[in-house]
């Protein structure tokens, strides 16, 4: 195997104690601060260790196999991927669903570097199982799974690929206005924002929110409401309103849905100000969704490609 002819990308995050040194400056403020909270400083501390070490054992991995090139998370919408890099996230799973929404079909690698801490879905492999899943991948010769993902688009060109969900509404707590279109129903609505969930997000806040409606249906109306689970690769996305408000100028007909290949899903801001659109709960890369944007839910048109064991 030539390691010349091989890139590995290595993307890492800050721990918790990385980024209190960063806002605190020096590691004696952190610990004051934290400790003056009646925090545990010395959990910070482990964290920071094992997540270094399992960053530098599978670095080490991946150097006698390939060029390997280090990216922090934060840089990663700069960041050119080579058609043939394959690229390994250690992080939770938040870190590599960020990562797949950067790629095109490069396999994936999730490294899960403190199993004791953090469950993972996308995390199969621990640090010390790096170098196996390295030689599998170099080869060809290993097994994915491929992952829908949702993509919002507005008019004027801007995009967004969501992993897990996409939500379409108010920055804060206020009520969100806007005219939503799915096929040939319209309506104006009043809510506390849309989910649009994926086969993968479906375990996750579109299942909080389901449950939420179950246990209601239970309660009152002495039923059982069992939602579908997608598949990772299911090519259906589902929609969810938040907490509808039927008014003289509002409806509540369309709250719940599928968005196949052939569905029109679009939602249109009456809001004068704060109106988002964000993917997987980071709310700092959102798209603004005031008066007169339309977005448009589809499917992605790429998927992404998971290496598992």
């Amino acid at each position: 195997m030539d390691r010349s002819m091989n890139k590995v990308v290595l993307v890492t995050r800050e721990t918790r104690l990385q980024e209190l040194i960063r806002k605190y400056n020096t590691m004696e403020q952190a610990r004051f601060y934290m400790e003056h909270l009646g925090a545990d400083f010395s959990d910070y501390l482990r964290e920071d260790k094992n997540y270094r070490e399992a960053v530098e054992k599978v670095a080490a991995a991946a150097e006698k196999y390939a060029r390997v090139q280090r990216i922090n998370r934060d840089f990663l919408p700069n960041m050119l991927f080579g058609e043939k890099d394959i690229v390994v996230a250690v992080g939770q799973d938040g870190l590599v669903a960020n990562v797949m929404k950067y790629l095109n079909g490069q396999p994936l690698i999730g490294i899960n570097p403190d199993p004791a801490r953090w469950d993972g879905i996308l995390l199969p492999y621990e640090a010390g199982q790096a170098e196996t899943a390295l030689v599998k991948t170099l080869a060809g010769n290993y097994a994915a799974k491929e992952i829908t993902m949702a993509q919002a688009s507005t008019r004027d060109g801007q995009c967004m690929l969501a992993v897990n969900d996409l939500f379409i509404g108010h920055r804060s707590h206020v009520s969100a206005r806007y005219d939503i279109t799915w096929n040939r129903a319209r309506e104006h609505q009043s809510s506390s924002g849309i989910i649009v969930s994926t086969g993968l997000g479906s375990t996750g806040w579109y299942r909080s929110v389901i449950t939420q409606a179950a246990g209601i249906a239970r309660v009152f109306l002495k039923q059982e409401l069992r939602a579908e689970r997608l598949r990772w690769d299911d090519d259906r996305l589902i929609f969810v309103v938040r907490e509808p408000f039927p008014s003289r100028s509002t409806k509540t007909d369309i709250v719940f849905g599928e968005i196949g290949e052939s569905d029109d899903f679009r939602i249109l801001s009456q809001m004068s100000g704060n109106g988002v659109v964000f993917s997987d709960g980071i709310e700092a890369d959102a798209i603004e969704f005031n008066a007169g944007t339309e977005v448009t839910i589809r499917r992605a048109p790429r998927k992404g490609m998971l290496v598992v064991a």
